[in-house]
C-alpha cells in the first residue's frame, strides 16, 4: 500500500517482473477491503497513508489476518521518528527506509516468499 501513485507503479512493475502477482492500493481502506477478498502472501505498507496511519493498518491487518504476522514490511521516510521507533519496539517487523534502492524490495520479497515456497516444497 503506497499512496504515491508513481512509486506504487514502479513497485508494481519491479515486483511483477520478478514473477510476483501484485495487488496495489492507494489507501488504507482500499487495502483492507482488498485483502478481505484477495489473500496475500506478503504486504508492503507505507507508514504515511492519507486517512489512516500505516502503523494502525498494520495492526488491523494482523488482527484480521494473523497469518500475515512476519510477512509485512513497512516503508518509511520517518523510520527514526520517536513514534515509529516506539511502535516498532512493540511490533517488530521489517522496515525499509525511504529512499530505498528497489533491490531492497526485491530482496525482501525473495527472502520471504521464496523461502516459504521452499518450505512448502519440503513439506514444512
Amino acid at each position: 500500500m503506497e499512496d504515491d501513485a508513481a512509486l506504487r507503479r514502479v513497485l508494481e512493475r519491479v515486483l511483477a517482473r520478478q514473477g510476483y502477482r501484485v495487488l496495489a492500493a492507494a489507501s488504507a481502506e482500499t487495502a483492507y477491503e482488498l485483502l478481505a477478498s484477495e489473500p496475500a502472501d506478503a504486504v508492503l505498507l507505507d507508514v504515511q497513508l492519507p486517512t489512516m496511519s500505516g502503523l494502525a493498518l498494520y495492526l488491523a491487518l494482523i488482527h484480521r489476518h494473523p497469518n500475515l504476522a512476519g510477512r509485512i514490511a513497512i516503508m518509511s521516510g520517518d523510520a527514526e521518528a520517536d513514534h515509529v521507533r516506539t511502535w516498532l519496539q512493540h511490533n517488530p517487523c521489517t522496515v525499509l527506509k525511504k529512499p530505498f534502492d528497489l533491490r531492497e524490495i526485491v530482496e525482501w520479497a525473495h527472502e520471504l516468499l521464496d523461502a516459504s515456497d521452499r518450505q512448502t516444497e519440503n513439506g514444512a
